[in-house]
């Protein structure tokens, strides 16, 4: 069984993602009969259950790449801004530095701030965006504007079904399919 593949897409009844969980917390949901409903392109793996003493046979439980739990969701998700990472943000900038537009690989950059931290710039979705490390101290504690270095993109708070591509687990493709066909139509991840 591939190590990349181990993570299930938990979903509420409404289809909407609540979060990667292992086979194992997959198989108990589905033993225990709180799935209402799997999707995906056919198991990701068949776990062993428990023995039936009378036909002294093994279960199997196959457990699908996404499920969705009964009953309500505990919270309303889509209130719930993205938890914010680094990897996130620089994956929804697409490794691409906002000020010179260049391509670079992850440890090249930097989460830089639009309004500077040092002037209540905060650590969020709308106010950073991925930059290399030139651009980030040519900028220095200045704005965009200030400094003449105009962003070549905006920043926007991921929705709950992009923020789940950007994690950047290995999803399997009927999996990242699934997420992508839900995207927001603005989406930089299309």
């Amino acid at each position: 069984m591939h190590q990349h593949h181990q993570h299930v897409l938990q979903l509420d009844i409404q289809g909407t993602p609540q979060a990667w969980i292992s086979l194992q917390q997959a198989a108990v949901h589905i033993a225990t009969g709180s799935v209402a409903w799997i999707d995906g392109d056919g198991p990701l793996a068949t776990l062993r259950g428990g023995f039936n003493v009378a036909s002294g046979r093994q279960s199997l439980i196959e457990v699908h790449p996404i499920i969705a739990l009964r009953g309500a969701s505990k919270l309303n998700l889509f209130d719930v801004v993205p938890g914010f990472t680094k990897a996130k943000l620089l994956r929804r900038d697409r490794m691409t530095c906002a000020y010179c537009g260049q391509r670079f690989q992850e440890r090249e950059l930097q989460c830089e701030h639009i309004q500077p931290e040092s002037r209540g710039g905060g650590w969020t979705w709308m106010n950073l965006v991925a930059a290399c490390g030139p651009c980030n101290n040519r900028k220095a504690a200045r704005t965009p504007e200030e400094a003449g270095m105009p962003l070549l993109y905006l920043p926007y708070v991921p929705s709950r079904f992009e923020s789940f591509l950007l994690e950047g687990r290995h999803i399997r493709a009927d999996v990242h399919e699934w997420l992508s066909a839900r995207l927001p139509k603005g989406s930089r991840l299309n």
